[in-house]
């Protein structure tokens, strides 16, 4: 564990170095959602690979980049293309950029998704603000020895995604014309499309929504104290009973089509975010 701090140490300097302004709204941008990095202003953009102990993203349509600059006035860093477990990284390797974003000031992870619509009442198209998540991953990021100083042994979840938030981000919503969905994310390890069985299992189980991402990086957000809001973008309906075949590209196709109004409810959001202290 004394490594980590040593590779988050390390990372943090590299970032310094860059003359990037300190953060404190981090932003993990998911399908289709890159180009709201190419929004920021006074930005300075840091390729993955050139990050001391950063993974390099390998999934299709995630450009991978570090970007920090200022949108609505805020000063934020946003992740364009993230980390998944499927990808063979190790769940400690898939959430090292949220340790990263709290070493760099960052109070409040903003965490995006493109998921499968397991509620009968959504449908392709609908953004859903997330109250809860399933960890069906098999795995968790906190498993092994734990540092002290990043956060406790063992972390309450009760308040993962904060409830004040989700809150808020349901009112900003509403403002702006723009229905939302709410409802329990479940995250699974991918790579493949669940089975009609599956995706009946976990909708018995309490799961509105299904995505391979999210839960393993808000678990580290709440591990290291930081507050959090999730937003899916339901690219398609995954209900059992009635599963037709998907492909990736169906995925970017629904997400790209949602893209602008997805955009605008999170510059609202972060435009008019109450006091993070």
């Amino acid at each position: 564990m004394g490594r980590l701090l040593e590779q988050l140490e390390e990372t943090r300097a590299y970032i310094k170095s860059k003359n990037a302004a300190e953060p404190i709204i981090g932003l993990i941008l998911g399908s289709g959602l890159g180009e709201l990095a190419d929004q920021l202003e006074e930005s300075v953009a840091v390729a993955y690979e050139d990050i001391p102990h950063f993974p390099v993203s390998t999934v299709e349509g995630h450009a991978g980049k570090l970007v920090f600059g200022k949108l609505e006035g805020k000063p934020v860093v946003a992740m364009q293309g993230r980390f998944h477990y499927y990808e063979g990284y190790s769940m400690q390797e898939v959430t090292y950029p949220v340790r990263v974003m709290k070493e760099l000031g960052v109070q409040l992870l903003f965490v995006t998704n493109a998921c499968g619509g397991m509620n009968p009442s959504f449908k392709a198209g609908d953004l859903m603000i997330i109250r809860d998540h399933l960890n069906m991953t098999g795995a968790n990021p906190l498993i092994g020895p734990n540092e002290p100083t990043l956060g406790p042994r063992f972390p309450d979840m009760s308040r993962a995604y904060t409830p004040e938030l989700a809150e808020f981000a349901k009112k900003t919503a509403d403002s702006l014309g723009i229905e939302v969905q709410e409802g329990v994310y479940a995250g699974i390890s991918g790579p493949n499309y669940m089975a009609p069985a599956e995706l009946t299992m976990l909708r018995m189980l309490g799961g509105d929504a299904v995505g391979m991402s999210t839960v393993p990086e808000v678990i580290v957000a709440s591990h290291a104290g930081l507050k959090v809001i999730g937003i899916s973008c339901v690219t398609d309906m995954a209900i059992g009973e009635e599963l037709e075949p998907l492909t990736h590209e169906q995925v970017i196709e629904v997400a790209n089509r949602t893209k602008p109004k997805f955009i605008s409810l999170v510059k609202a959001l972060i435009k008019n975010m109450p006091s993070l202290s």
